[in-house]
């Protein structure tokens, strides 16, 4: 139970900042020859990182008594690799999407299968990030939930 929260932390922090992104570079039009795909995994996981760094702070910081600085620090410890191994297994089902199973035309943010199918992403991302968050509780850089 104590990973699954600690997942499920890290996995907030994760889907917010990856619908943000998702939006922000669907709606300005941001592509790489002429593809999107990697200006999203771009978008999704520096802002995935910051909101996953913010949430983190808030559940260290108190916990530990620590300042800002230290606070950052440690919740950067704690969410990295974290993130990271969520962002994995929410990036190759991106990838399956995309190059698989709608190879063209391609989904888009603004159909409902594409947020449907980017909720199996997240429960990828889930599993892929649970290796991680076990080892990280049991070391003591992330805090038990």
């Amino acid at each position: 139970m104590t990973t699954a929260l600690g997942v499920s932390h890290c996995g907030a922090g994760c889907t917010l900042g990856d619908v943000a992104a998702e939006f922000a570079v669907f709606g300005a039009g941001f592509t790489l020859a002429g593809v999107a795909l990697l200006p999203e995994y771009i978008g999704d996981f520096i802002l995935a990182l910051a909101l996953g760094i913010v949430f983190q702070y808030f559940a260290i910081a108190p916990m530990r008594g620590l300042g800002l600085r230290e606070g950052l620090t440690q919740a950067a410890k704690a969410d990295v690799l974290s993130l990271t191994a969520f962002e994995v297994g929410l990036f190759g089902w991106m990838a399956l999407m995309f190059f698989v199973f709608f190879p063209g035309p391609h989904l888009h943010p603004d159909e409902a299968a594409y947020w449907f199918l980017m909720q199996i992403g997240m429960v990828a991302g889930f599993f892929t990030a649970w290796p991680v968050n076990s080892w990280l509780i049991r070391r003591g850089i992330k805090e038990e939930m």
